[in-house]
């Protein structure tokens, strides 16, 4: 049938289709000259000549005129139609209160809070622009809960978050869940890599990210490697720059270019924000696409605040050598020399002892590197007021996350008064019960996918009793959701990882019962 064909012409344009749907939105009203078809919807005249062969008999033509056939348009506007103006008032105000409740910006990550006209503004620009019903849009952070905003906007796309900010992680996960909207939250910094589950599989990425030239090259490099299809794919990125200092502007271009982006539009002013006067409380919304992969390289200073500015100068030696004091090897030997903060491979298998810096730590890698360490001892700087470390409250919650691997002190008598010190002394597993064993071994292979690594924990737990296929069956009805269980433990918010953890202890009762039919 020649409307098959229509469908197919138009699904073969994924997230740019809504241009052609605008062609037949034309040829469904009026007659209309190939000029104006390809004039109104910007499409090329290629694409325009290829659809209407595509038409066949349910399309006619007078000179240079064309329009679908009187007797078809019906099936047309309804398979193809596209959308009228729509009153967003009631998303507004669900914004406004998003934007009320959500955790506070952090200076040390260059939040500053977009308005919530922005929110709604981004939303419909990219539902208005881009077929996203079905297509997959990842957020490269998002404390602007631009997702949130996108996803009310058209509840029909499917949208991915991944940030460095745990707070903020557990915020959407729960306005998503409350609200049914297929959004879904990871944990990621982007200096250290981007989760293996988010590489090749998104048709657009939108990013606000920091405005060095450092930030934008690093987030717009791992927004290339999110895409799905780099000729289809497309960035959206925010950047603002103060007409005072066009030489900074100039070098985050030069930045995004040496990554191979073709800035198709630049919308001047497009982002406002509450703050930010600096630039005008403006940024303009880049709209780039790439023309290939590049490596992306960088170090951790990306921001223009706090520890992890650009013009930050580090820990001090005493500190330092502090910590190598900390983590001794044995036999003398001489201790280890610091290393840099990052995860994306476990690191220290093998070492009797490990000592990182993590003095310019924002909150979450203090966890992330006891997940994805495993030496004897583990000795981490971090700064006086992480977050896991100022109070009580955040050392037990710390402490009770990875209890079966690491028992945990902090020394904040160090010599520089700005840095504590987290020793991690291995927990023996002969000191643990059987749940903690369990947990333990998920624990210890923080970088295996979940549902295997956990399935495995309990076998073992089991001393191999229990075939593959019961522990299987345990770990899926254990109550974590399906996609959780096919990603990584590093991955997830800390807020899931809690959840697993509490999950994987419970699921060993079964151990202790008879087991379930194969």
């Amino acid at each position: 049938m020649t409307i098959d064909q229509v469908r197919q012409k138009v699904a073969e344009r994924g997230v740019h289709a809504r241009k052609l749907r605008e062609v037949l939105s034309l040829l469904s009203e009026d007659w209309h000259p190939l000029a104006e078809l390809v004039r109104l919807p910007a499409v090329p005249r290629r694409t325009v000549q290829d659809l209407l062969k595509a038409l066949g008999d349910d399309v006619e033509s007078s000179g240079d005129r064309y329009r679908i056939a009187p007797g078809a348009v019906a099936s047309y506007r309804s398979e193809f139609g596209i959308p009228g103006v729509r009153d967003h008032t009631d998303v507004l105000r669900q914004i406004l209160v998003d934007i009320a409740d959500v955790p506070p910006p952090l200076s040390s990550l260059d939040h500053v809070q977009a308005t919530a006209e922005t929110a709604l503004n981004r939303a419909v620009w990219l539902d208005s622009t881009y077929e996203l019903a079905g297509k997959r849009l990842l957020c490269l952070g998002d404390h602007d809960l631009t997702s949130l905003a996108v996803a009310a906007v058209n509840p029909h796309v499917s949208i991915t978050v991944v940030d460095l900010d745990e707070r903020l992680l557990e915020f959407i996960d729960s306005r998503a869940q409350s609200r049914g909207l297929d959004i879904r939250t990871l944990h990621c910094d982007m200096r250290f890599g981007l989760p293996a589950s988010v590489l090749e599989s998104f048709d657009l990425v939108f990013s606000d990210p920091p405005y060095t030239p450092e930030g934008m090259g690093l987030f717009a490099g791992r927004a290339v490697e999110a895409l799905a299809d780099i000729a289809a794919g497309r960035l959206l990125l925010a950047y603002g720059f103060s007409d005072r200092t066009p030489a900074l502007g100039l070098k985050v271009q030069q930045e995004l270019q040496k990554l191979g982006l073709v800035f198709e539009a630049i919308l001047p002013a497009f982002h406002r924000f509450d703050g930010a006067q600096a630039i005008g409380s403006a940024a303009d919304l880049y709209v780039c696409r790439p023309t290939g992969r590049r490596a992306v390289s960088g170090g951790t200073r990306i921001y223009t605040h706090g520890a992890q500015s650009v013009e930050s100068s580090g820990p001090s030696k005493e500190a330092l050598s502090a910590l190598s004091e900390l983590a001794p090897r044995p036999e003398s030997s001489p201790p280890p020399k610091p290393r840099a903060a990052g995860w994306a491979e476990p690191v220290g298998k093998g070492a009797a002892s490990l000592a990182v810096d993590l003095s310019a730590d924002p909150g979450p890698w203090l966890l992330r590197t006891l997940l994805a360490s495993s030496p004897a001892r583990l000795a981490c700087l971090v700064p006086n007021n992480h977050p896991a470390v100022s109070s009580a409250a955040g050392q037990q919650e710390l402490q009770s996350l990875v209890r079966t691997r690491f028992a945990l002190k902090f020394l904040r008598n160090n010599p520089d008064s700005k840095t504590t010190i987290v020793v991690a002394d291995q927990v023996l597993a002969g000191t643990l019960s059987v749940g903690e064993r369990v947990v333990r071994e998920i624990l210890l292979k923080a970088h295996g996918k979940l549902r295997n690594v956990w399935r495995e924990a309990l076998i073992g737990g089991s001393s191999g009793l229990l075939t593959k296929n019961q522990a299987r069956e345990i770990v899926d009805s254990a109550g974590i959701a399906d996609e959780d269980l096919e990603l990584r433990l590093i991955d997830l918010p800390k807020h899931r990882i809690a959840a697993v953890l509490t999950a994987a202890e419970d699921s060993a009762k079964y151990l202790e019962a008879p087991t379930p039919s194969a």
